[in-house]
C-alpha cells in the first residue's frame, strides 16, 4: 500500500533530462519547493540528454532561436563558474551549404541583424582554411565564430547537484502512475503519491502516455538520431587543439536531414556525426496549473537554459521572457476539442 506524502511542492517536474533539470534548477533557485521525478535510475540513456557532447550556436534561421541563445550562453557561463568545472569549448560552427542555398543565406542574415561575430568563406578560401574538408563543387562556408561543444553528460550532473544543493529533491526509478488534475494536482509514482500546486511535463517520448489520460494528444514524432564515429586517418587532425570546428552540412543530397559533426574528443582519434522543428511551451488547454515542454529532440540541449526558465515562468503564472507564439500548443489546427 502507497504511503501518501502530505506535503505540498511549489511544482512537481516529470522527466530529469536536460529540459526537467533547467525546469527544477530555475525552481529551486527561486526558492520554490520542487520535486523532480525520473522513472530511470540515473545516470542512464534512455532519452534525448545522454551523451558526452552536444553543439551550441547561435546560428539559426529564425530570429527568435538566435535571441534566445544569447542568453542560454550566460546561463552556461553563470552555471560553470557556480559548479567550478568546465561545461562548454569554444571551437566555432562551420555551416557547409551551397553558395545559392536560401537556408545559409538567411542565417548570414540573422546573425548579421543580431550581431553575431561570424565570417562567410568563398570556396577557395574555405579550401585552403580547412583543408582536410572534402567539398562538394560551389560548397561555400559560413562560421559562427561563438559555436561550440557542450559537455552534455557533465552538465547534467552539474545541474542535478545544483538541484539538491539549492534544496530541490530529486527522485530517480521512480516511475509515474496516474496525474490527478485539479488545485493541487496528484501524481501517482510506484512508489508514492504526491500534491503539487503545479505539475511540469518534460518527458520526452513518454509525454503522450502521461497526456494520454489527461485528454491530450500532441503531434509528436520520435526522432532515432544515428551517430557516428568515424576514425581519422592522421591522428589528431579534427582535434579541437588543432582548431577543428563543429560543423552543420545544409541541404546535402546525402540526406534529409542536416548532418551535424564534433572535433574528436568524445572519443581521441574519432569525430562524431549526426542528423537536426519547433518545441512545444504551453499550459495544458483544460488544466492551466500543467505545463508541457516537449518536442526537443535535436537542437533542444544548447536551449535548455531559456526553455527551462520559460517553463518555470509558465508554472508560477509568470509572464513568459519571450513570445511563446512559436511555442504554443494552438498552432496545431488538427488539435481541437476532440482531443480534450
Amino acid at each position: 500500500m502507497m504511503a501518501a506524502q502530505k506535503e505540498l511542492y511549489d511544482a512537481i517536474v516529470i522527466g530529469a533530462g536536460i529540459q526537467g533539470c533547467f525546469t527544477a534548477y530555475h525552481l529551486a533557485k527561486h526558492s520554490r519547493r520542487v520535486l523532480l521525478l525520473e522513472q530511470f535510475f540515473l545516470p542512464h540513456s534512455r532519452g534525448s540528454s545522454h551523451g558526452q557532447s552536444r553543439i551550441i550556436r547561435r546560428a539559426y534561421p529564425e530570429d527568435f532561436y538566435t535571441e534566445m541563445m544569447a542568453e542560454c550562453y550566460r546561463i552556461w557561463a553563470q552555471l560553470q563558474h557556480e559548479a567550478g568545472t568546465q561545461l562548454y569549448r569554444q571551437t566555432g560552427l562551420l555551416l557547409l551549404g551551397m553558395k545559392e542555398n536560401p537556408e545559409l543565406k538567411t542565417i548570414q542574415a540573422t546573425l548579421s541583424r543580431h550581431g553575431v561575430e561570424h565570417q562567410y568563406l568563398p570556396s577557395e578560401e574555405l579550401k585552403q582554411r580547412f583543408p582536410n574538408i572534402q567539398l562538394a563543387r560551389g560548397e561555400v562556408g559560413l562560421l559562427d565564430k561563438s559555436g561550440g561543444v557542450l559537455y552534455a553528460d557533465k552538465a547534467l550532473r552539474v545541474l542535478q547537484d545544483a538541484i539538491r544543493q539549492l534544496g530541490g529533491i530529486v527522485h530517480d526509478g521512480e516511475k509515474v502512475m496516474e496525474i490527478k488534475p485539479g488545485l493541487p494536482v496528484v501524481v501517482k509514482t510506484t512508489s508514492s503519491s504526491y500534491q503539487a500546486r503545479s505539475l511540469i511535463i518534460t518527458a520526452g517520448p513518454w509525454t503522450n502516455r502521461l497526456l494520454r489520460p489527461l485528454g491530450l494528444e500532441l503531434p509528436l514524432q520520435t526522432l532515432r538520431i544515428n551517430v557516428c564515429y568515424w576514425k581519422e586517418k592522421a591522428p589528431g587532425s579534427y582535434s579541437v587543439s588543432q582548431a577543428f570546428p563543429c560543423f552543420l552540412g545544409l541541404g546535402l543530397s546525402l540526406a534529409p536531414h542536416h548532418i551535424y559533426g564534433l572535433p574528436s574528443r568524445e572519443y581521441p582519434g574519432l569525430v562524431k556525426n549526426t542528423p537536426d522543428e519547433h518545441f512545444i511551451l504551453d499550459r495544458h488547454p483544460k488544466y492551466n496549473n500543467i505545463v508541457i515542454g516537449a518536442g526537443f529532440s535535436g537542437h533542444g540541449f544548447k536551449l535548455s537554459p531559456i526553455v527551462g526558465k520559460i517553463l518555470y515562468e509558465l508554472s508560477m503564472k509568470l509572464t513568459p521572457s519571450y513570445d511563446l507564439t512559436p511555442f504554443r500548443i494552438s498552432r496545431f489546427p488538427s488539435l481541437g476539442k476532440a482531443h480534450l
